[in-house]
């Protein structure tokens, strides 16, 4: 029986590339996927997905008023489809999550999410909380604080640098705008503020 994946951690530890490299095994057997990124998240262009070394790769599009389920079933009506990948999956919707699990156990075919688990605020997308509470394997990708540390959390930050309490949930961006942290150095940079 197919499986519900869930990869998450902070920002900058690779999630994009492990994607990347587990569609490429499935593709080198001679088989199917299907790569999501969010409509949301255009900075490497609408329907990619970019690593931060370089790897990318064309992906459909998925919008929160998308049915992943039915997309994927078309699809596989037309040609079987041997697995789903999902970038930046903190965006998907709570019914886009059980529509991946219906994905597993309906058409068997399995579903890796990659994400942050928490915003710049240590809150909970909706699409992690979801995928936190269903997934059947839950697997944290580790990245280091300046400190050597594990990071666990998602310091936005100014342009000067300064670490953000206030502000949407959702604000798009990259090394510029968000620093992996340790929760220790995380508050010590919200306490200089």
């Amino acid at each position: 029986m197919a499986k519900v994946y869930f990869y998450y951690s902070a920002m900058n530890a690779g999630k994009s590339t492990v994607l990347l490299q587990s569609s490429y095994n499935y593709h080198e057997r001679g088989m199917r996927t299907l790569v999501f990124a969010p409509a949301v998240d255009k900075r490497a262009g609408l329907g990619r997905v970019k690593s931060r070394i370089g790897l990318e790769a064309p992906a459909e599009v998925l919008s929160e008023t998308d049915n992943l389920f039915k997309r994927v079933k078309y699809q596989h009506e037309l040609s079987k489809v041997a697995c789903v990948l999902i970038d930046e999956a903190q965006f998907l919707t709570p019914e886009q999550v059980t529509q991946a699990t219906d994905l597993a156990d309906t058409l068997d075919i399995p579903v890796l999410c990659y994400g942050l688990r928490t915003d710049f605020q240590g809150k909970l997308f909706p699409g992690s909380a979801a995928l936190l509470a269903v997934a059947d394997d839950l697997i944290e990708l580790k990245t280091i604080c300046h400190c050597g540390r594990k990071a666990t959390m998602n310091l936005r930050i100014d342009a000067e640098g300064k670490g953000l309490r206030e502000g949407a949930q959702v604000e798009i961006g990259g090394n510029e705008r968000y620093v992996a942290m340790c929760r220790q150095h995380f508050k010590a940079a919200l306490a200089d503020n």
